[in-house]
């Protein structure tokens, strides 16, 4: 099985952190957030990971080379930022099979891959991850029927409860070809004009879940997940 790591991100408000570093390349209890990822993706049976790069790329090669722990590394570099899509779409050219798990490398979702896998359906062209959260303002919502179809995709605001995109795909890797695309575009501002085109599915998960894209979670990781490797 393959995946595509999206490790381009800039780590903006992370800047007093790792000013000179990818934002997942951020330490986390001495290692870099990256290797909890390779490592996860390992234990769910992936065994080549394209990782698609950019800003200072050059310090995720340096680290881990084209191997770690048995997983193969291939890296798609970005000249230019190509927004979450467009990075997308180029890593697809060095994909080999007909479908590609696609991983946040900003977050770390404990779900067990091969579920995906086995619920993802014959003629499906995309399945998320969704987690349950509450209390939050941070992140939009899906909303999904009771077929485990997704019915819409609902702003940033607070909610009490509700399912937020826990950064985990599996897609086929024609997912694009029916669609004219600009270079640089949001793969998740994709999904939500073309969600009833597309026949999303969603999977909810409650698996452990944090976003080191901001200080207070990236102190969170600090403390909880080390153990959770």
């Amino acid at each position: 099985m393959e995946a595509i790591v999206l490790a381009g991100g800039l780590g903006t408000r992370l800047a007093s952190v790792i000013s000179d570093l990818p934002k997942p390349m951020a330490p986390v209890r001495g290692r870099p957030f990256l290797e909890y990822i390779f490592r996860y993706l390992g234990k769910n049976g992936i065994g080549r990971a394209i990782l698609s790069v950019g800003y200072k790329w050059e310090s995720i090669n340096a680290r881990f080379g084209d191997r770690f722990e048995g997983v193969e590394l291939v890296y798609s570099v970005e000249n230019e930022p190509l927004g979450t899509g467009g990075a997308i779409k180029r890593a697809m050219r060095l994909v080999l099979g007909d479908k590609v798990f696609i991983i946040n490398g900003d977050t770390f979702f404990n779900v067990p891959l091969q579920k995906l896998e086995d619920e993802f359906a014959e003629e499906g062209k995309l399945m998320l991850a969704l987690k349950k959260m509450r209390h939050f303002d941070r992140y939009g919502c899906v909303e999904v029927d009771d077929r485990g179809m997704v019915t819409a995709f609902t702003e940033k605001g607070y909610r009490e409860a509700g399912n937020i995109n826990g950064g985990i795909y599996l897609v086929r890797n024609d997912i694009f070809e029916s669609f004219v695309t600009e270079e640089k575009f949001s793969f998740e501002t994709f999904m939500e004009e073309h969600f009833k085109v597309l026949k999303i599915q969603a999977l909810l998960l409650d698996s452990f879940f944090i976003d080191i894209g901001i200080p207070e979670d990236y102190a969170k990781a600090q403390i909880e997940l080390s153990d959770r490797l």
